[in-house]
């Protein structure tokens, strides 16, 4: 989920944000835990891409669209879990490789604090699943009859920085920038997540224009991405969500006792 424009090979990464939190984050670790204890049993036999498709008694975790709207057990991954709709929360704890799992999980610890601060420990995990959902949703509703196989927590952390755009748009955040040269800069979050977003968008209409007519093919869910993060902007007032301010900018540069600087 690292920020990525195909025009420029411009590539964004969240390493730290300026934005204090009251409580720890239990429910932001249990989720990273989770995500990476699922891929472990992938990696250690539960699922692989076989010839004709996925195999491995994990291979039925992921969401096939088809299946969700249809009700029909397809060849892709195996025999999916009974009834379909669980594969829409499995599948959210699933990913498709090692650099799928590190990106997801770098943008849920930098921003998942703050929104778990915001909402309290069992409604922040009630929110993150809600987004999750309306990811998939959105993604079935692009392509209803689709047989690919999808999986990955991007849809319900798209919706953690939806929400995190709307609370803190002017947090500062330490990114990784990758252009000509490699440098790490601070810029406010409505620059970094708006990028994000609309990437996706970019994203979302190139790879149609691109994709063969009547052929389905691979690659990254955009629409479970812009899904979730429309669902996470809208919803997180609605969760009741009573944040900590970003701290202002001149309390950011105040040095510290004994010198030095915050940063």
């Amino acid at each position: 989920m690292c920020y990525n424009d195909p025009e420029s090979e411009t590539l964004m990464i969240p390493l730290h944000d300026d934005n204090p939190t009251r409580i720890t984050p239990y429910v932001t670790w249990a989720l990273l835990a989770a995500n990476v204890a699922v891929y472990l049993l992938q990696a250690l036999g539960g699922m692989q891409e076989g010839r004709y498709g996925l195999i491995g008694p994990m291979a039925g975790w992921t969401m096939v669209p088809v299946e969700v709207t249809q009700g029909v057990d397809v060849p892709t991954n195996l025999y999916s879990l009974q009834p379909y709709w669980l594969t829409i929360f499995t599948s959210m704890f699933m990913h498709g490789g090692f650099m799928h799992l590190a990106g997801n999980m770098v943008y849920l610890v930098v921003f998942g604090n703050n929104i778990e601060d915001a909402l309290g420990h069992a409604k922040f995990l009630v929110f993150y699943l809600v987004c999750g959902v309306i990811a998939a949703l959105a993604q079935v509703f692009w392509k209803p009859d689709s047989i690919i196989p999808t999986l990955g927590a991007s849809g319900a952390i798209a919706g953690v920085l939806g929400a995190y755009l709307l609370l803190f748009p002017r947090a500062h955040v330490k990114t990784l920038v990758v252009m000509v040269i490699i440098t790490v800069i601070r810029l406010p979050a409505m620059v970094l997540l708006g990028f994000w977003i609309i990437s996706q968008f970019f994203s979302q209409i190139t790879g149609s224009l691109a994709a063969p007519e009547g052929r389905e093919t691979g690659g990254v869910a955009y629409w479970a991405h812009i899904g979730g993060f429309i669902a996470g902007f809208v919803l997180i007032k609605m969760f009741g969500a009573h944040p900590t301010r970003a701290l202002p900018e001149y309390e950011q540069y105040q040095p510290r006792r004994g010198g030095g600087f915050r940063f």
